[in-house]
């Protein structure tokens, strides 16, 4: 199983030297892998019909995925880079593929790309992109990415697009993994058809009836678990026996990626503790507590 960490993203700060010694230090110490979250923007909860459904708001601080991943890529030499997840649907699809295609030259193919819907209309409606539809959206994007990715010259006309005759260069010197957020059996769905795995955003415990969906519906699309992925986390907060308990229990279930999530923002909705870091280095801290217990 591979062990990744989740960015604090909303708390670790905006000290670059703070973030170089986070993602280093995770490289030294063996992780796998790092994973982002993503929102452009965040937006006041209160006074809104219907209620916003996620837990940020205009006072959470997102490091931009894209560019934190090149900066990443030029100060690590061999942990993998995951989004998850960009929200794809309010971005722009050919410039998503163009600066996928550069993180993944840049750092040696080491870009998994997550992807998922979102839950934020307010966010959607400022960058011009109606939540409506985001998933039928969502479904024409994967398609006209890996055309861009893979072919010479797309003269692509969907629903969403329209590409005459026109490339991106330089393209990606091998396929760019795709992965889908998974919180819905429509989620569920759309990996199973499109994907290579699924970042499911809860412990492994409270994922069994998730699991046995997706078997079911590879088995039923005629394909296998095996060399699908799948990934969810463990917070910080559960401590040592708890994070040995949701590792053996992903491992039973099949597991392929567990992440730790050293990261309060959020816990309260999700029904967790949290922990005091004391600052910006407690997460980096975090790193090195956590790894050492489980291995």
């Amino acid at each position: 199983m591979k062990i990744g960490a989740t960015f604090p993203t909303t708390e670790i700060g905006d000290d670059p030297v703070v973030i170089r010694d986070w993602i280093q230090t995770a490289e030294g110490l063996g992780y796998d892998y790092v994973l982002a979250y993503d929102h452009v923007l965040g937006a006041v909860h209160a006074g809104r019909e219907p209620c916003l459904a996620g837990p940020y708001t205009e006072k959470h601080p997102f490091h931009e995925p894209f560019v934190l991943y090149a900066y990443f890529a030029g100060i690590t030499e061999r942990i993998e880079l995951c989004t998850g997840i960009v929200i794809l649907p309010q971005r722009q699809t050919a410039l998503v593929a163009k600066q996928a295609a550069e993180i993944a030259l840049l750092s040696g193919n080491r870009l998994r790309l997550g992807l998922g819907t979102g839950w934020n209309p307010v966010e959607y409606e400022a960058l011009g992109v109606p939540y409506a539809g985001r998933g039928r959206r969502l479904d024409e994007q994967i398609e006209v990415l890996r055309a861009l990715w893979t072919e010479s010259l797309v003269d692509f006309e969907g629903s969403y697009h329209r590409i005459d005759r026109a490339s991106i260069l330089p393209r990606p010197t091998a396929p760019i993994p795709l992965w889908f957020g998974a919180m819905s059996d429509v989620a569920v769905d759309r990996a199973v058809r499109e994907g290579d795995g699924l970042i499911f955003a809860l412990r492994p415990t409270l994922l069994d009836g998730m699991v046995g969906k997706t078997r079911d519906r590879l088995e039923a699309a005629g394909g296998c678990i095996e060399g699908f992925g799948l990934e969810a986390n463990v917070d910080f907060s559960v401590g040592p026996q708890g994070w040995r308990k949701e590792l053996a229990h992903w491992e039973v279930q099949g597991g392929t990626h567990l992440s730790l999530r050293a990261m309060n923002t959020g816990n309260a909705k999700m029904g967790l503790g949290t922990h005091d870091y004391g600052g910006p280095r407690g997460y980096v801290d975090a790193l090195e507590i956590f790894m050492k217990a489980i291995r």
